[in-house]
């Protein structure tokens, strides 16, 4: 009895922590004017981040602590985007495609209203977030792409895309039951880019270089490379960059 009830002492002096972590473990749904969309739990972890066997901007392997956060189920498609800004500047037209041709700042614009509209305080994931999601948030894990090793199954790339996107969460999703983090379109991360930001990265929820002339992408897409669609490969653009085959995706 005495036990339990230190147990449950302990659970009150550290609530504020825990508090956070325990929410998390429950998806959350919301609707913006008629459009839902799901925000995948990811639970707190250490995992290596970077590939020994890849490029030198992937290296060196380091281990990242991260706290729980939540995650976009799929990416943001054109229906919420259209249905937060008004407008849809996508090239492939369709409510379930993920929205595409914005930039980095567009990205900010759209979750300042996204958050005036919800009271929350969404955001981009920071790149190590990103991984880690994409890794199934379990260190063990080594999948070359986000739930496995065989591209066709998990997303859409140069060699099955028939050269366009494809509506979001049509392909396998990882154990966290996130879609299309390889392929389909690019996605904005928070950081700065920094080639060589492994080396000097510190442990605990990095939130990338202090300033930069780039900006994290990541997940490779519909015209990309295999290569680039693994977990682990790094691309970059300046903030201001339209495209046809980078979008993004919610943290929260």
């Amino acid at each position: 009895m005495k036990k339990l009830l230190y147990s449950f002492i302990l659970l009150i002096i550290v609530n504020g922590q825990l508090s956070t972590v325990n929410a998390q473990k429950t998806d959350l749904h919301f609707t913006v004017k008629d459009v839902k969309f799901t925000m995948k739990a990811i639970p707190a972890g250490t995992f290596q981040m970077g590939n020994k066997n890849g490029y030198s901007s992937e290296n060196p392997v380091h281990p990242v602590t991260l706290k729980a956060f939540w995650l976009g189920e799929t990416e943001v498609t054109q229906e919420l985007w259209t249905a937060v800004m008004g407008a849809n500047p996508s090239m492939f037209v369709g409510n379930k495609l993920p929205v595409e041709q914005v930039s980095w700042d567009d990205c900010q614009e759209f979750i300042t209203k996204l958050n005036t509209l919800t009271g929350k305080h969404f955001r981009l994931p920071t790149e190590a977030e990103w991984e880690y999601a994409a890794r199934d948030a379990k260190p063990e894990k080594q999948y070359v792409f986000c739930g496995g090793n065989y591209m066709d199954d998990l997303g859409w790339y140069d060699e099955n895309s028939e050269e366009k996107t494809h509506e979001v969460a049509t392909r396998k999703p990882n154990v966290l039951g996130l879609y299309d983090m390889s392929g389909n379109v690019s996605e904005w991360c928070h950081d700065w880019y920094d080639g060589k930001y492994y080396a000097s990265s510190p442990s605990d929820n990095p939130q990338g270089p202090a300033e930069g002339t780039y900006r994290v992408r990541r997940g490779g897409s519909w015209n990309g490379f295999r290569s680039d669609c693994s977990v682990t490969a790094r691309n970059s653009n300046p903030p201001t960059r339209r495209y046809k085959a980078i979008g993004l995706r919610l943290a929260l």
